[in-house]
C-alpha cells in the first residue's frame, strides 16, 4: 500500500515527465497566439492558445525565441518559446487532483451502498436460518414421537433430511455473504486510506501552488 501511494504521488507529479523533451504546455494565464512561422511578421493561425493547452515540439529556431509546435487537434504552428513550460500548469494539476478526490468520495459511498445492502440481505438469511433450525427441531420432536406410536417413520425421516438439507444450505448462503461482507469492508479501508492521501497531495499541491497563482505583472509582449 505504502508503494502504490509513492506512485501515486508520482503519477501527480511528474506526469508527462518521460516525454519531457517532446511535450511542453502554455504557460498559466496566458492566450498566446499559433504563427505560420518563426517570427512576429507571420501570419496569425490561432489567436490564442489558452493556458494549459498540450503541445508536440518539433523543433526550435536557430536563435531559440521560437518553437514548432503541433496541438493535439492536429493545429501546427509556431509560438515563442517563453510561453512554454514543460509541465502541466499549476491550476490545471490542482483541478485533477480535485477531480481524483472527488471520484474516489464517490467510489468509497458506492462501497457503502453496497456495504449496507449485503449486511441487510445477511441479517435476513439469519433470521430464515434460526426459523429453520427451530422448524427442525420441532419435526425432530415430532418424529421422535411419531416413531413410538406410528409406523410413518420413513415419511418423516424424508421430511427431516429435507429441513436438514434446506438448514445446510442457508448456512452456507451466511457464510458466502459474510465473506463478501470482509471483501467490501476491506476494499472500503483501502479506499479511505486513498482518500486521506489525496487529501494530503491536495493540500501539498495547495501549498506549492497559491503563491503562483496570484497575479504577476508581465510585459507586453511584442505580438
Amino acid at each position: 500500500m505504502a508503494r502504490f501511494a509513492a506512485l501515486l504521488l508520482a503519477l501527480v507529479f511528474y506526469s508527462g515527465v518521460s516525454h519531457a523533451q517532446e511535450i511542453r504546455y502554455v504557460s498559466d494565464k496566458q492566450y498566446v497566439p499559433l504563427r505560420s512561422g518563426a517570427g512576429n511578421e507571420y501570419r496569425i493561425i490561432h489567436r490564442g492558445l489558452i493556458s494549459g493547452t498540450r503541445l508536440s515540439v518539433s523543433r526550435t529556431s536557430g536563435d531559440g525565441e521560437w518553437t514548432e509546435v503541433t496541438s493535439d487537434a492536429g493545429l501546427t504552428g509556431w509560438i515563442r518559446s517563453q510561453y512554454l513550460m514543460s509541465e502541466m500548469p499549476a491550476q490545471q494539476r490542482l483541478s485533477v487532483a480535485t477531480r481524483k478526490i472527488e471520484k474516489s468520495g464517490e467510489e468509497s459511498a458506492d462501497l457503502s451502498t453496497q456495504l449496507s445492502m449485503l449486511e441487510t440481505e445477511r441479517e435476513d438469511l439469519v433470521v430464515r436460518l434460526d426459523a429453520s433450525e427451530n422448524g427442525l427441531e420441532q419435526v425432530r420432536q415430532e418424529l421422535h414421537q411419531l416413531k413410538q406410536i406410528s409406523g410413518k417413520a420413513v415419511q418423516l425421516d424424508t421430511s427431516n433430511r429435507r429441513l436438514v438439507e434446506e438448514a445446510e444450505n442457508l448456512r452456507s448462503e451466511v457464510e458466502m455473504l459474510q465473506a463478501e461482507k470482509q471483501r467490501l469492508t476491506d476494499k472500503l479501508d483501502n479506499e479511505d486510506f486513498m482518500n486521506g492521501t489525496l487529501a494530503v497531495l491536495l493540500g501539498v499541491i495547495i501549498a506549492l501552488v497559491a503563491p503562483r497563482l496570484a497575479p504577476k505583472r508581465r510585459k507586453a509582449s511584442s505580438w
